[in-house]
This record gives C-alpha cells, sequence and structure tokens, in this order.
C-alpha cells in the first residue's frame, strides 16, 4: 500500500516536472515544477469575473452599450503603463467580445485624467465623446504594483455616468522572466529580487 502511494506521488512529480505549472513560482519548487504563466488565461479570468460579479449585471450583445477597457496602469504612476499593462488590455478586450459585449478599446494617453486620491483611472474626453452617440455602460479599468517579483492587480468596472464601481476583483501573481521583461526587468543572478538590466533587455520572440 504504502508502495503504491509512493509510486502515485512519484508519478505525479513526474508528469508536473514536464508539465510545470505557474503556481510554484515565487516557490522551492519553481526550479523544478514552475513555469510561464498563461497570460490569455489568467486575463480571461479577469474578465470573466467581473462579468460574473457586475451589478448592476453587464447588457451583452448591444452595440449600442459597449464596455470601454482601458489600459492597465502603474498604481504608483498612474500616467505609466508597460507592455503588461497593454497585453492585459488586449486579452480583456477579446473575452469580452467573446462573451458577447461590444467592446470599445482606450489607450492610455494625454487625454485620459486620473484621480489621484481615488487611484482610478477615469476618463474625461473619450466618455464624452461616446455618451453623444453612443452610451458605454461601464469602463474597465485595472492598475498594477509590485514587489520583488510579486505584482498586485486590481480591477474594476465602473459605471462612467455615477463613477460607482459595480464590479472588483484582486490578484497576486509571480512574475516570471517574460513578465518581468514586459516591464524591461530581470532577475538578479542567484536572487529573487529583481533589477533593471544594465544592457538592453532583449525579449525573445
Amino acid at each position: 500500500m504504502i508502495a503504491m502511494i509512493v509510486r502515485t506521488f512519484l508519478l505525479l512529480a513526474f508528469v508536473a516536472a514536464f508539465s510545470g505549472c505557474a503556481r510554484f513560482n515565487c516557490t522551492r519548487l519553481e526550479s523544478l515544477l514552475g513555469a510561464e504563466t498563461d497570460l490569455i488565461a489568467f486575463s480571461y479570468r479577469i474578465a470573466d469575473n467581473l462579468t460574473e460579479r457586475a451589478l448592476p449585471p453587464l447588457q451583452p450583445r448591444n452595440p449600442q452599450m459597449p464596455v470601454v477597457v482601458t489600459t492597465f496602469v502603474d498604481n504608483n504612476n498612474l500616467r505609466q503603463t508597460s507592455q503588461f499593462g497593454r497585453t492585459m488590455q488586449e486579452h480583456i478586450a477579446s473575452r469580452l467580445v467573446q462573451l458577447g459585449y461590444a467592446v470599445k478599446e482606450i489607450k492610455l494617453a494625454g487625454s485620459m485624467t486620473i484621480e489621484e486620491q481615488s487611484g482610478e483611472t477615469i476618463l474625461s474626453r473619450e466618455l464624452k465623446k461616446l455618451s453623444g452617440s453612443q452610451k458605454a455602460q461601464a469602463v474597465l479599468v485595472g492598475t498594477v504594483s509590485y514587489t520583488n517579483r510579486t505584482m498586485y492587480i486590481s480591477t474594476r468596472l465602473i459605471n462612467p455616468i455615477s463613477a460607482d464601481i459595480i464590479a472588483s476583483d484582486d490578484y497576486r501573481l509571480c512574475m516570471d522572466d517574460h513578465i518581468l521583461a514586459m516591464f524591461g526587468l530581470e532577475r538578479s543572478t542567484g536572487s529573487e529580487m529583481i533589477e533593471e538590466p544594465g544592457q538592453p533587455f532583449k525579449v525573445p520572440f
């Protein structure tokens, strides 16, 4: 019986070692069982969770009531985004379209107004344009911050008229090497600390 349990454990460990799992990142098992984070699946989960929790519920299949998706920004500098922030926006927008929502994307630009006290990205000029021809039913915003290799992500669905938060969700994510590269960062040799690369960091394609 014990031998069977041991064999089963070794088999599971063997399979995990070859398949890899991002949940082992930032743990002692990362070098053996860690894997690159699937940002597409992660982004889709954010879209699914926000739309399921929205109160009042969002209206799918209504082109006159789009959901506006903004670029994710740095929580410590709300006027700054990254390759990660743009990637999250694109994947989340794709998922919302798959779920049947009309979607408009707003890239980070000088026309965006930042409410420093609330920490939320609120659209000004773009929302006024939308309200003339189309009425947005919600604005999806996101902020990111990190310490060492741990990233904290906050997401919100906001009513563009009342500025009420109609859904929110928070996540903690271990920054693997690919995510670090999206911020122009890399791991220090033999350390879990991260630092800005001494020379331009080339992202492999």
